[in-house]
């Protein structure tokens, strides 16, 4: 059985007291330095998400790519929506851990020959294509780019798997825009839930500097952890030997 007495000396317990505060407060200053990376990111994002609200015809033409300025850029729409048959429903979508659908519908932008796809809402399942708000009107909404090809275009059911906008230039009458948008405003929504928006995008750069004291904190955990057990080892090493050699002092001589 292992003599454990030489690692609980007086003279090491000292030791194990300083390793203990010494990786503890290398730990907490990681996760201390980590949170202030964290709210350099929400504070980022809080900061993308403050852009003012501008008309979308002064923002994007209908002849327009989409950008990387208009992403998730909240604009004000005016326009009248198109018929409610023209209506479509994106598949696949998600709120709050649970699978449902988009409801997208055209709406022809005031003062443009073009037409927005606007999300309305989000539903647990495909069903009736609801009525659309009739005339002209004015509602908050959040700018998004186009999605890649996906399934495609069920003529019957009025779904299709992804929001492509190449894809629904076959299935919607007329121009559309490059990308589509996220309808914010109640009027537009009606008994749909309103469809989650994206968070803003913020580089991991953002705050690297706190990350990188917190890494270089845990370093010095780390390093102190190894000095502490090879400090403690070498010093029970040499208590042992000390021990076997007064042993051997102190044996009768046969």
């Amino acid at each position: 059985m292992t003599d454990l007495r030489p690692w609980f000396r007086p003279g090491l317990i000292g030791l194990h007291v300083f390793a203990v505060v010494a990786i503890a407060f290398c730990v907490v200053m990681g996760l201390w330095q980590l949170g202030v990376y964290d709210s350099r990111q929400d504070h980022e994002r809080a900061d993308r998400g403050s852009v003012p609200r501008v008309d979308l015809v002064g923002l994007w033409g209908a002849d327009e790519p989409f950008e990387g300025r208009l992403d998730r850029r909240p604009v004000r729409v005016e326009g009248r929506f198109a018929a409610a048959t023209e209506q479509v429903w994106v598949t696949g979508r998600e709120l709050d851990g649970k699978r449902g659908a988009w409801l997208v519908a055209p709406v022809r932008v005031a003062g443009s020959s073009a037409s927005l796809m606007v999300v309305r809402g989000w539903a647990p399942r495909v069903g009736r294509l609801p009525a659309v708000p009739d005339g002209d009107l004015t509602f908050d909404a959040v700018l998004q780019p186009g999605e890649g090809s996906g399934e495609p275009f069920d003529s019957g059911a009025r779904t299709i798997g992804t929001l492509s906008i190449p894809a629904l230039t076959n299935v919607v009458q007329g121009d559309l825009y490059s990308g589509y948008a996220i309808a914010t405003s109640a009027s537009v929504t009606g008994d749909l839930t309103p469809a989650a928006l994206p968070d803003p995008d913020v580089s991991w750069s953002v705050g690297l500097r706190n990350l990188a004291y917190a890494f270089q904190w845990w370093v010095f955990a780390a390093f102190a952890l190894f000095m502490w057990w090879r400090m403690a080892t070498e010093n029970v090493a040499m208590r042992r030997a000390e021990a076997e050699a007064e042993s051997d002092f102190d044996a009768p001589v046969a």
